[in-house]
C-alpha cells in the first residue's frame, strides 16, 4: 500500500507528534505546526494518536492513491476531498489539492498511518535539522496496514453508491457525518493569542510592555516552521542585555536586536540567546500556526494556571471525542 507524489505542492511533509525528550542533545521536537488538526485527522480514520500524516502548506500536492484506503483531511480548507470526515478512496485515484484561501496548514491522515523512515524515534520532517525532507515528485509513501472492518459502513456506502451509479466521483465517497471545525479550528484574527510573561519581560521598556499586548502585529513573509517573525510594533529594551544562550521551546517569544518579535514554532532550536519576553500558551499555539504571511496577530496576557486549565480541558475534550468516533467507526 502506498501513495505516490505526482506534484509536491508548495511544501508538503510527513509529520507525527515529534521527537520528544531529546532537547538535552540539541535535537528539537519538530512535528506538526497545528498538532490538534493532525490529531483530529488521525482520530477520524481510527489511527493511534501519534501516527504520521501529511502536512500540507498553503498549496496542496497532487497525489495518486495506489491502494484502496480511508483518509481524512482537517485544518485549513482546500479543494480535493471532503474535509473533517472519513473518506474512502479507490486504488488508482489521482487527486489534485487546491490552494488555501485562509489558514496555512492542512493535514491528510490515512488509516494505518504513513510508514516513512523513522529518525530518532519519529517520522517527522525537520527541514532545518535535515531529518527527512519535504516531498518531491516521484516520492512513494508506504501506508501501514489497516483493517477495512473498522470502516465497514463507509465501504458499504461506497459499494452501494457505485452499484446505483449515484455519484459525482466514482472513486471517492465520504461519511454523511463530520466534525464541526469551529469547535477546534479558529482563524479569526480578532481572537487574541494568550501569552505568559517571559523571563525578560521586565527588561522591556514601559512602552514596549504595553505594545506587546496592545499592538496588532503582522506575520512577516520571512516566517517559517522555525518561527513567525512579527512586524508593525518595534519593541525596545530598557538597556542592552548580554545573555548566555538558554533553553527555548515552541511558543517562546524572543526579541532580536531588530525589535521585531519572533515566536518559535515546531522547528524551534533547543536554545537561544535573544531575550525571552513571553511564551505563547500551548492551547493557542495551533491557532497561531495557522496565521499566514500578512495575517494579523494580537496578544493577550495569560496566567500560568489559566494556561494549564485550558490545556487540560482541551485534552479531556479530545479524549472524549476520540472515544465517540471510535464507537461510530466500529
Amino acid at each position: 500500500m502506498s501513495i505516490t507524489v505526482l506534484a509536491p505542492g508548495w511544501q508538503t511533509s510527513v509529520q507525527d507528534g515529534g521527537r520528544r525528550g531529546l532537547a538535552a542533545l540539541g535535537v528539537g521536537a519538530s512535528g506538526a505546526m497545528d498538532d490538534v488538526s493532525r490529531r483530529l485527522a488521525n482520530i477520524l480514520v481510527g489511527n493511534m494518536d501519534n501516527a504520521a500524516v501529511l502536512e500540507i502548506t498553503l498549496r496542496g500536492p497532487r497525489l495518486r492513491f495506489d491502494a484502496d484506503c480511508v483518509v481524512a483531511m482537517t485544518g485549513a480548507a482546500l479543494d480535493g476531498l471532503p474535509m473533517w470526515r472519513p473518506v474512502a478512496v479507490r486504488a488508482g485515484t489521482e487527486i489534485a489539492f487546491g490552494t488555501m484561501q485562509r489558514g496555512a496548514y492542512a493535514y491528510l491522515a490515512v488509516a494505518g498511518g504513513i510508514g516513512s523512515e523513522t529518525v530518532l524515534g519519529s517520522r517527522s520532517t525537520d527541514i532545518v535539522a535535515g531529518f527527512n525532507a519535504a516531498l518531491v515528485a516521484g516520492d512513494v509513501l508506504p501506508i501501514m496496514e489497516s483493517s477495512h472492518i473498522q470502516h465497514r459502513d463507509l465501504w458499504r456506502r461506497f459499494h452501494a453508491r457505485t452499484a446505483t451509479g449515484n455519484f459525482e466521483n466514482p472513486n471517492v465517497v465520504a461519511t454523511l457525518w463530520s466534525l464541526n471545525p469551529r469547535s477546534w479550528f479558529d482563524l479569526d484574527p480578532h481572537n487574541p493569542i494568550g501569552v505568559i510573561e517571559g523571563a525578560h519581560f521586565a527588561q522591556l521598556s514601559d512602552d514596549a510592555q504595553r505594545a506587546l499586548f496592545d499592538s496588532t502585529f503582522r506575520v512577516g513573509g520571512d516566517s517559517s516552521r522555525m518561527g513567525l517573525r512579527l512586524h508593525n510594533a518595534h519593541l525596545g529594551l530598557r538597556e542592552l542585555l548580554e545573555l548566555v544562550s538558554a533553553g527555548v521551546v515552541p511558543g517562546t517569544v524572543q526579541l532580536p536586536p531588530s525589535g521585531d518579535p519572533i515566536v518559535l514554532m515546531a522547528e524551534s532550536p533547543t536554545c537561544g540567546g535573544y531575550p525571552r519576553i513571553g511564551h505563547v500558551i500551548g492551547v493557542d499555539l495551533p491557532r497561531l500556526a495557522q496565521r499566514r504571511p500578512g495575517d494579523s496577530v494580537r496578544f493577550v496576557r495569560a496566567a500560568l494556571d489559566e494556561a494549564q486549565t485550558r490545556y487540560l480541558e482541551r485534552e479531556h475534550a479530545l479524549a472524549a471525542l476520540a472515544r465517540t468516533i471510535k464507537d461510530r467507526l466500529q
